[in-house]
């Protein structure tokens, strides 16, 4: 039953202005009196009252639809989406200063082409950090971020937030300031270091179409593409040094970017040449290990497949809600593939609602609260189309080829949110075809949140002795682990 509310109260609906009187009107209405008492003052004219209560609840739900209907933007991500991404790669079709307190530097949000898994291009949006004052000889390197989970929604780019340009904030850390993960990690040390830095949003988190999330061989070629934009801004001179750094899955990004060896010398982009000369993942993800290749071309290893990664990602609401976003984003890149083969068709209806309007935590919030532990209703006891949804996962996951650069993994023993196994088969998997793969599990017990902080110590002087070259050992173990017998061709 609807109480009066209290005098001060002020009831409006969301998103909706006062000039239509009548939706004024209702909401008095039920601000002032319980249903009863409605139900008391029009008792003389039933009929009268019901038409005006529907129209103006009709006109609220309209004009509520009308709004819901795209997310809200900054005003430099608004008009993105109408720039034709068909230039070179890396090309910087807009950008905007951008205010930062990190001494002695300067910042710009921009939009640059990028391409996805297959090729088709894009548009992605970024943040850029330079150094002030002339440009050294021997220019500037650069390190590129790739940032982990904040959604699928236009609106979750970590750029958009007022105040990007600074260390890595994360929301689930003491001292976090927002409802996202934002900014760069030790971006204060690396701009001191005299390196450009740029961040990508990936294409999808604001400058139009649709996320491909996790989809790892498209997030590795928006970083990759990132460099080229920084590049074609003159902010590196004549370096074309690179060290990329990731994590979650930014480090899933990384590693795939790791394998691109021709996409990177590809000629023709906006600045050519780029030298990867190490690649820093922090837990990434990395779901093609757990796929055996024989599972592209067996129905009940497709099926084995897809059940164990659905049942091993719904432990809880809140990795729920990234595999749900995983499978849900595939079709982006993929549109031969139906939702309705992995969710219910009130599944497909209601994700599609909530990721293509919230982000992450919102996204497994709205879950919770609708769906509590009953989420998993939402998919189908079986997946159909099985073989067809797990070569797609392997497909926008990394390629076989070694990588181009030395790569480091850090990773916590805490971390329940990508199992380190994941690292520990793509060190075995890599190394095995002449990659330099090292893993270094971080003092003290670490999860998959601490994880970015707690590195730092090791990968800000890791990263200075690529860019200076400094000799390397292999990081590859002496003997591969035994238990490691994943093929996934």
């Amino acid at each position: 039953m609807l109480h009066p509310a209290p005098a001060n109260a002020l009831i409006r609906p969301s998103g909706v202005g006062a000039e239509n009187k009548t939706v004024r009107l209702l909401f008095e209405v039920i601000r002032l009196y319980s249903v009863r008492e409605i139900e008391t003052v029009f008792k003389e004219d039933a009929m009268r009252t019901s038409r005006v209560l529907i129209a103006a609840l009709g006109l609220f739900a309209g004009a509520c639809s009308v709004q819901a209907a795209e997310v809200g933007l900054p005003p430099f991500y608004q008009n993105l989406a109408s720039i034709s991404p068909n230039q070179p790669l890396g090309t910087v079709v807009a950008k905007e200063a951008v205010v930062t307190q990190i001494p002695g530097a300067e910042a710009w949000r921009i939009a640059y082409v990028s391409s996805d898994a297959t090729e088709k291009k894009t548009l992605s949006s970024a943040l850029v950090i330079a150094p002030t004052g002339a440009m050294p000889a021997g220019g500037r390197p650069i390190v590129a971020w790739a940032h982990g989970t904040t959604g699928i929604a236009q609106n979750c780019g970590p750029s958009q937030v007022p105040d990007p340009a600074q260390d890595l904030n994360e929301y689930n850390l003491i001292g976090g300031t927002s409802w996202t993960d934002f900014g760069f990690p030790a971006a204060t040390q690396f701009i001191k270091n005299g390196y450009v830095l740029v961040a990508t949003d990936y294409q999808g988190l604001g400058a139009g179409g649709i996320h491909q999330y996790a989809n790892a061989a498209t997030n590795a070629r928006d970083l990759i593409n990132s460099a080229r934009a920084v590049g074609s801004m003159g902010l590196s001179g004549d370096n074309k040094n690179v060290v990329a750094n990731g994590w979650s899955q930014g480090g899933g990004a990384v590693i795939a970017a790791a394998s691109l060896k021709d996409y990177i010398a590809a000629p023709g982009s906006a600045f050519d040449g780029v030298n990867f000369v190490g690649f820093v993942a922090l837990a990434p993800q990395d779901v093609e290990v757990l796929i055996p290749a024989a599972a592209e071309n067996d129905q009940a290893s497709a099926q084995k497949v897809l059940s164990g990664l659905a049942d091993s990602f719904s432990d809880n609401v809140f990795n729920f809600t990234h595999y749900a976003m995983v499978m849900w984003a595939l079709k982006a890149a993929y549109p031969e593939l139906q939702l309705n083969d992995i969710f219910t068709d009130d599944g497909a209806k209601t994700l599609t609602e909530i990721f293509s309007k919230k982000c992450m935590h919102a996204g497994a919030d709205t879950l919770n609260f609708n769906f509590s532990n009953n989420y998993k209703s939402l998919l189908k006891p079986q997946a159909g189309n099985a073989q067809a949804w797990v070569k797609r996962l392997r497909d926008a996951s990394v390629m076989k080829d070694p990588p181009v650069a030395p790569v480091v993994i850090y990773y916590g023993n805490k971390d329940v949110t990508n199992p380190p196994v994941m690292g520990q088969l793509y060190q075995a998997q890599k190394c095995a075809v002449g990659g330099n793969v090292a893993r270094v599990m971080l003092p003290g017990d670490q999860n998959h949140f601490t994880t970015p902080p707690v590195s730092q110590q090791f990968f800000v002087p890791w990263t200075e002795d690529r860019f200076a070259r400094k000799p390397l050992e292999s990081g590859c173990p002496a003997e591969p682990p035994v238990s490691l017998t994943n093929s996934s061709g």
